[in-house]
């Protein structure tokens, strides 16, 4: 699972602890608009949309701000923006590639604050296409580990275009191409297993190990990108050395 950072799980621990919940809605309710504005309002022949109201269902944004996420989108309701999806490139400390996922009305803003995260922590932006070749797109949908095992999974999904399971934590990452991302998960589906997520990520091509003081500085870019309301995903090829990892453990 080269890519699906190492450190994702838990990153993802500390997203669902910190303060961030707002925003993180907000970001989920933007992916709604915009799949239904792309693909219409009905999730049955919308699988993007199907999806991202599933992730905004598992993650508790209210069923409220769900529907109106959706009519805004399929145009019943007025106020929906021009979303526009810009991906920035950047260097963060210690070399560590990045790639910048926005979705925004504004390119200019989202320029500005990406910019401005960056320089102030340590990074810098980079030339279009000088750190995105060292990711790939790839299909990735999350299973919680409680109630499942990794045999029946890979069984229920290996048909289905699966091309690897693994358990990280708390959850079973399950690996294939972006294309075959419906399939996967409607075989889940078939099988009566529950998931969290299934959407297309970026995952690093080759990692940069960090111990816990780097992977630190990092981490504060990371949340400085974060904190911009255009910024949908950061992608990095970080990942954390043995000791780092057990470093970050003990403080849990």
């Amino acid at each position: 699972m080269a890519g699906h950072s190492k450190w994702a799980t838990t990153k993802h621990k500390k997203a669902a602890l910190d303060a961030k919940r707002g925003k993180l809605f907000a970001r989920l309710v933007k992916n709604i608009e915009v799949a239904a504005r792309t693909g219409g309002g009905d999730p049955a022949g919308n699988p993007t949309l199907f999806d991202a109201i599933q992730k905004a269902k598992k993650n508790s944004v209210p069923a409220d701000n769900i529907d109106r996420a959706v009519k805004r989108g399929s145009g019943e309701l007025a106020g929906a923006a021009d979303y526009q999806t810009v991906m920035y490139e950047g260097y963060g400390p210690s070399g560590v590639a990045f790639l910048v996922e926005c979705l925004t009305d504004n390119r200019n803003r989202a320029a500005s604050d990406v910019r401005l995260a960056l320089s102030r922590n340590g990074g810098s932006l980079a030339d279009p296409g000088s750190v995105s070749y060292l990711f790939a797109r790839r299909g990735i949908i999350e299973v919680p580990a409680e109630g499942n095992d990794e045999e029946s999974l890979v069984e229920a999904v290996l048909e289905a275009g699966a091309e690897e399971v693994e358990q990280m934590d708390d959850v079973f990452i399950i690996s294939c191409e972006p294309g075959d991302i419906v399939a996967v998960r409607t075989a889940l589906q078939d099988a009566g297993i529950d998931y969290n997520s299934a959407e297309a990520e970026f995952q690093a091509s080759t990692e940069v190990e960090l111990d816990a003081e780097a992977a630190r500085k990092v981490l504060r870019l990371v949340d400085a990108l974060e904190d911009s309301d255009d910024v949908q995903n950061v992608y990095s090829n970080m990942t954390l050395s043995e000791a780092a990892k057990a470093e970050f453990e003990s403080e849990e």
